[in-house]
């Protein structure tokens, strides 16, 4: 079977673990398709998408040049890009201990920030107790990062790493699940202001106006 581009990435168009992955697709140049699954239609647990992904979850990438090798989790394929297709090390560690230190935040993400928002944004009941306790660790987390930079410009390796694309797109969901109230400008300015940064990156840029475009906001 022929493809056109090297990369078939699984998304969702509204979630946004996908859209970390377009972001450094974008950067790094590669070609890719994407194929928008619908979680109302329960398509991320259809036996086919299972083949690829047994926990039924979004991303999903495969690499066609590298006999349709299938990576699934985010932090996961990030890596993977990272380690086979940023040989410039643009985005990744050119040192041991930057690889680690990169490493550290990346997982820092998916095991905190991902788990946290998942849960207030898609758990099924209301609680109220529940929704206080994870917009509090949303909180916890952003004051982490603050605590990062607001002495230095990025998370690690002294520039933009996969480290940091791997917050991008969750930092843009904050306005909708940190709580009313809730002033990221204010309340972490450091933070705020390198997730700007990260914004103008224009692999992101692009990304972010085409999940606008495809959602109407």
């Amino acid at each position: 079977m022929s493809h056109g581009k090297q990369f078939t990435l699984y998304a969702l168009k509204a979630g946004p673990n996908a859209w970390k992955i377009v972001f450094l697709l974008n950067e790094l140049g590669l070609s890719y398709e994407t194929i928008y699954l619908d979680f109302m239609k329960g398509e991320l647990k259809a036996p086919e998408y299972l083949k690829i992904n047994p926990n039924g979850r979004v991303p999903a990438l495969v690499d066609h040049k590298n006999g349709d090798l299938t990576v699934w989790e985010s932090g996961a394929i990030l890596l993977y890009l990272a380690e086979k297709y940023d040989t410039e090390k643009k985005y990744f560690a050119t040192s041991e201990a930057d690889r680690f230190a990169i490493l550290q935040w990346l997982f820092f993400q998916v095991s905190g920030q991902g788990r946290v928002v998942r849960f207030a944004h898609f758990h099924p009941e209301k609680l109220p107790s529940a929704i206080e306790r994870y917009q509090n660790e949303i909180r916890r987390v952003l004051g982490v990062l603050e605590s990062i930079l607001s002495k230095q410009e990025w998370l690690a390796a002294g520039k933009l790493t996969i480290a940091d694309l791997s917050f991008s797109s969750w930092n843009n969901e904050l306005g909708g699940i940190a709580g009313p109230g809730f002033d990221f400008e204010k309340e972490f300015p450091a933070t705020f202001k390198w997730h700007q940064r990260i914004l103008a990156v224009p692999g992101v840029k692009a990304g972010v106006a085409l999940k606008k475009e495809l959602n109407g906001y």
